[in-house]
């Protein structure tokens, strides 16, 4: 192949992947034809993407994105996933594929630019349950001290109240004239 398809199939590689900073890296081999395109359809109906890649021109792409520590990985067979909003989405909508057809075997995932283990990557979480934790850190204190300033006033409130029934219903009715 000479340096000028090389240099094409590696910026339209670079294209394909945009600004994708998550990734999951597999081997499909050994998958039937039509099993493997229905596999793509359901994937892309969540936005999922497969592209099988060469080695050593995946392995420049992603370096030069930024994406290093992946020259072990990228031996054999080698297939990038990447979309769905995160590597943790990512790699649980792979999962459940992976346990029908044991043909896919995740080699690694890149989490924003990290190169973590494909168990790791389901593990994180999405980015909602992330947003959603910080939330709660940041309100949690917050609310705390709000119902600690409003739980003795309506403890007061409550007593108080009581009390005015009891005296109510303890005062005699007035005689009928």
């Amino acid at each position: 192949m000479s340096k000028l398809i090389k240099r094409m199939q590696m910026e339209a590689l670079a294209k394909t992947l945009g600004d994708t900073r998550d990734l999951v890296l597999l081997t499909m081999t050994g998958i039937p034809a039509l099993e493997e395109n229905k596999l793509r359809l359901a994937l892309r109906k969540k936005n999922i993407r497969l592209h099988q890649v060469k080695n050593t021109l995946a392995g420049r792409v992603l370096k030069e994105k930024g994406l290093t520590g992946l020259d072990s990985f990228l031996l054999g067979p080698t297939t990038l996933a990447w979309g769905a909003g995160g590597v943790s989405e990512l790699s649980k909508e792979l999962d459940t594929h992976i346990r029908k057809n044991k043909k896919i075997v995740p080699k690694a995932a890149v989490a924003d630019g990290t190169v973590v283990t494909f168990d790791e990557a389901k593990r994180l979480p999405t980015r909602l349950e992330a947003i959603g934790g910080v939330m709660a850190a940041v309100l949690g204190p917050a609310m705390t001290i709000a119902g600690q300033l409003t739980g003795p006033g309506a403890t007061l409130a409550s007593q108080l109240k009581t009390i005015s029934e009891k005296k109510e219903e303890a005062a005699p009715a007035a005689p009928s004239a």
